[in-house]
């Protein structure tokens, strides 16, 4: 009787752990944002991400347009009762540039970079419906040049994560900042918010904000050279943002990025979620990469 009692707790346990993770685990900002619970899942991401008709550049306002394609795959794997290892950034990238005359950009399909590291939870109350944790995750350049990744030495990015849930209503806050190995790369600081309801625990419509503050801009060196002849680091007056880490060296000049998503999380069956986000930029579109983007996932836990 004891032993079938324990193994009830356990059961309901686990299973309220597991609901209690994917209501917070946001959609947007996949590469920095996730949910502050551990646990083994399988994330595939498609990402359409349209850049701005004209961007901010040394050289005046530079005509762009088109469009960037992310095929991902996330992971992640728990190794113990509060530790995960994480595996963030991966995938296929299709660049798809409207300004492709006198060889300013170039269409190219390449690697992401590889990022990975590990989740650990530091604080959690079942009762009030309170978890906390930290993670560092590093990322290895190894992407290709062609579609703005396999920069610099890498960079390393500790986060701090907490969600709580009230009544319907879930909330999240993250913080976390992105120290470049090396001054290739640009370090910044980013915070993200998410909010989402629960509708009978199986929709969860959401709206999240997201924030990127450049506090070191890169040395704007020569590469990605299929993009502008390589000049884009020394031209480009913004930073990229979660994708792309351009090391621009005037990146001060607009050194906030800050985007709006909405959209809903929902149930497919007790293990799978599927989720939508539509995403907009608060700041000036020209002063960034990003004109909107669209994010669809499925998170499939084990």
């Amino acid at each position: 009787m004891r032993n079938k009692i324990a193994l009830q707790f356990s059961v309901l346990l686990l299973l309220g752990t597991a609901i209690f993770a994917e209501e917070f685990r946001p959609i947007s900002n996949p590469v920095f944002v996730d949910s502050p619970e551990v646990g083994t899942s399988v994330r595939p991401i498609f990402m359409y991400h349209s850049f701005p008709d004209k961007v901010n550049t040394t050289l005046g306002e530079v005509p762009l347009g088109g469009d960037l394609q992310l095929y991902a795959l996330q992971f992640e794997i728990q190794l113990a009762e509060n530790l995960s290892l994480i595996a963030v950034k991966d995938g296929y990238i299709d660049f798809n540039p409207d300004n492709t005359d006198e060889g300013m950009f170039s269409d190219q399909e390449g690697w992401a970079d590889l990022a990975a590291g590990l989740k650990y939870v530091f604080f959690r109350d079942e009762d009030a419906r309170l978890v906390a944790s930290a993670k560092v995750v590093v990322e290895i350049p190894i992407g290709d040049d062609d579609v703005w990744q396999g920069n610099g030495d890498g960079t390393m990015s500790p986060a701090v994560a907490v969600a709580k849930q009230s009544g319907p209503w879930n909330l999240q806050g993250t913080l976390g900042y992105i120290q470049a190995f090396n001054d290739e790369d640009s370090s910044m600081l980013y915070d993200a918010w998410h909010v989402s309801y629960a509708i009978e625990h199986k929709i969860f419509p959401l709206i999240e904000l997201n924030h990127f503050h450049v506090t070191s801009a890169g040395d704007g060196g020569t590469r990605f050279n299929s993009q502008v002849g390589g000049a884009v680091p020394s031209v480009a007056k913004f930073e990229g943002g979660d994708l792309v880490n351009l090391g621009a060296s005037n990146s001060g000049d607009h050194p906030d990025l800050v985007t709006l998503a909405f959209g809903a999380r929902i149930q497919i069956t007790e293990s799978i979620y599927g989720g939508l986000a539509y995403e907009i930029p608060l700041t000036q579109d020209k002063d960034g990469l990003i004109k909107d983007r669209i994010t669809l996932d499925m998170v499939i836990n084990f």
